[in-house]
């Protein structure tokens, strides 16, 4: 038998195995753009509790001036190199490529959005919209840029004492991030076993002793925290797909189980040391995680390995790493990998979710192993999609919500929630703003999930990784060139209702609402 023969046997044999077991296996694609509810059509707000957090998120690494880091080291690289590209398709990254970053001057590449000079403006705009929380990451980079530090840089911990005293001056609570996919240079030089980055024997004692000085440091002032920002996103573009730092392409995730062994040992040792600093200081701390979630779906109902192969994925990518957190044991979806890390069990005080839009996979007989994966659908002309091309899906928002309200038991704390949309007038964004704020209402109040915040993404335009400066993701736009020039959009007024709200008021509940801003 040829292996072709073999190939087309073996998923042959899948596909009637599936159907033998019923037309309930699997993923299923659902007609719903937005999901239904009683109160449709009724007057009335959508309130949410008196303690809800409305925010706004952004990362160091994309709004700050560059620290020297694996992603300063990779920018300068992509730069000097003229790699510039893009993937084969709208909103797909291409390895060791940077958007056209070449486009732009050394002061933008440099300084990104200029939050250190603007951020006394931009706090007060947060403050003026009446938000009460503001999402930002500590970087390691900033704070041990050289090797074999044994204290942190005095003039990076001046800098975030200096921002975080003016975050609570502006009303705003400061949600922290330890690890926002960026960390020092230094980190990935080999040790003496050729050992780099999270895989060094000696990581876990390096992020400990940068842990323990940020929880020295920033206790009790800051109280909210986030150990790792979607680990499995960095997992996937920066040791299999080669578009993020370290740049390995690794054949596939059972390969790089060792790094996602380390991100959930140094989650732990984050989540321990924040806890031992708090309650040494009598104050409480809240720690979790953040994981990119996305509604994968069959781009065919009637294809029973589409439907099977969303399910494991949607498994792989969205609850690997929260299940291991919840049971203490990593167990990674169609591998080998099952083992307990003593201690990890339960180390979680909420789950964050980071949610923008539906994926549908799309399975080929010959290939099961390599489904293809469609950022929307071709075929669906009235189907709703971002600037990149991301499909905007709001049910999957409550889909998601409620699934990590059943599996986990915890308060969920939705860390990033946005879309691309670079228009003057981001009508687009609206819609979607408008609609992924009922679906998280919907989720609290008849999907049982404690949802307890709505963080956008993000306050401002800023560099989006490997999509560059071109993707535009600010409620607020950004003239780049033009001393980063901030120019709030209508997204930005209606938000601000929102939060001022307290929820949706029955003004912003029809569809009409989209054209008052």
């Amino acid at each position: 038998m040829t292996l072709r023969k073999a190939a087309l046997l073996l998923a042959l044999m899948v596909v009637a195995a599936v159907l033998a077991v019923g037309s309930q296996v699997g993923a299923h694609r659902s007609p719903l753009l937005v999901t239904p509810d009683a109160s449709d059509g009724q007057p009335g707000p959508l309130r949410f509790p008196p303690n809800f957090y409305w925010g706004v998120a952004i990362a160091g690494q994309q709004a700050e001036s560059q620290q020297p880091s694996d992603w300063s080291a990779f920018e300068e690289d992509a730069f000097r190199n003229g790699r510039f590209g893009t993937g084969p398709t709208l909103g797909s990254a291409r390895p060791g490529h940077i958007h056209d970053l070449g486009k732009w001057s050394p002061t933008v590449r440099r300084d990104k959005a200029g939050f250190e000079t603007h951020y006394p403006a931009d706090l007060a705009m947060a403050q003026d919209m009446g938000l009460n929380a503001f999402r930002f990451s500590i970087e390691w980079a900033r704070l041990f840029p050289r090797a074999g530090m044994r204290e942190p840089d005095p003039a990076g911990v001046a800098y975030y004492k200096t921002l975080i005293s003016a975050m609570k001056a502006h009303g705003l609570t400061p949600f922290v991030t330890l690890f926002h996919y960026s960390a020092p240079a230094w980190f990935f030089e080999p040790d003496a076993a050729g050992k780099k980055g999270w895989e060094r024997q000696d990581a876990m004692t390096l992020w400990q002793r940068y842990v323990e000085a940020v929880a020295t440091d920033f206790i009790p002032a800051v109280t909210q925290w986030c150990t790792l920002n979607e680990p499995m996103v960095y997992v996937y573009s920066g040791y299999i797909e080669g578009t993020y730092p370290p740049l390995e392409r690794r054949a596939g995730v059972e390969e790089a189980a060792p790094v996602i062994r380390a991100l959930l040992r140094a989650h732990l040792i984050a989540y321990q040391t924040l806890h031992r600093v708090a309650a040494e200081r009598q104050v409480e701390a809240n720690v979790g995680i953040t994981e990119n979630t996305l509604a994968f779906e069959p781009l065919r109902n009637w294809a029973p390995l589409d439907r099977l192969t969303a399910q494991t994925i949607d498994q792989a990518w969205n609850w690997d790493f929260l299940d291991a957190i919840a049971t203490g044991r990593l167990k990674l979806a169609s591998t080998d990998v099952d083992e307990a890390i003593a201690g990890l069990k339960g180390s979680e005080d909420y789950v964050g979710i980071n949610y923008y839009s539906r994926t549908y996979i799309k399975s080929d007989l010959m290939h099961p192993g390599t489904p293809q994966v469609l950022l929307h659908d071709p075929d669906a002309a009235d189907e709703p999609f971002n600037d990149l091309g991301w499909a905007s899906y709001p049910h999957g928002f409550y889909l998601i919500l409620t699934e990590a309200g059943k599996r986990y038991g915890r308060p969920i704390y939705v860390l990033e929630n946005g879309t691309a949309d670079g228009a003057a007038n981001d009508v687009a964004r609206q819609k979607f703003l408008r609609q992924h704020v009922r679906e998280a209402w919907l989720a609290r109040e008849r999907g049982g999930a404690d949802v307890r915040s709505y963080i956008h993404w993000s306050l401002f335009d800023n560099f989006e990784w490997a999509d560059g400066f071109t993707a535009r993701f600010g409620l607020v736009a950004v003239d780049y060139e033009n001393d980063f020039r901030r120019a709030p959009r209508p997204s930005a007024k209606l938000f601000a209702d929102i939060a001022h709200a307290n929820g949706l008021p029955a003004s912003l509940r029809s569809p009409q609402a989209d054209a008052r801003y």
